[in-house]
């Protein structure tokens, strides 16, 4: 059974602009620049698998940490890892959340950590698919 009222699925795609240059987009009209490292203005595709993990771990901890700190507490989350060009892949990503918890007992900044890192456990679909792996199909469409 679908749901009537839920939104349409928004629709991905990349669009090529140069050699090794793309244009990602979203039918809500957002738009990102993808390319090699060497190119000024540009995230390669690791690059936003990173970003993508970073935010959705800061969204996904974001109603504890605005429930506690309050809606204007920064937060940055930084994320790195390199690749393994032998395997082409990324063994290893690391996560670090910057946060202000000074205002915070010692025994109330655990629990908010314990409470954020639960919840980005549960609820990060960019990190429990790379915790889990995921299957990826690709088909080629020859008419254009």
């Amino acid at each position: 059974m679908t749901d009537q009222n839920a939104a349409p699925a928004t629709e991905l795609w990349v669009e090529r602009t140069g050699t090794r240059l793309y244009t990602g987009r979203s039918s809500r009209g957002a738009e990102v620049r993808i390319g090699s490292e060497g190119v000024e203005g540009v995230f390669t595709p690791g690059e936003l698998l990173k970003i993508a993990l970073a935010a959705c771990s800061g969204m996904s901890s974001d109603f504890p940490l605005s429930r506690r700190l309050g809606d204007n507490y920064d937060a940055t989350i930084r994320v790195s890892g390199a690749a393994d060009r032998e395997s082409e892949t990324y063994p290893q990503l690391d996560e670090v959340l910057e946060l202000d918890l000074s205002e915070l007992d010692a025994d109330a900044q655990e629990r908010l950590v314990a409470l954020v890192e639960r919840s980005i456990d549960k609820v990060c679909t960019v990190g429990r698919t790379l915790k889990a792996g995921t299957n990826v199909t690709l088909t080629v469409s020859k008419d254009g």
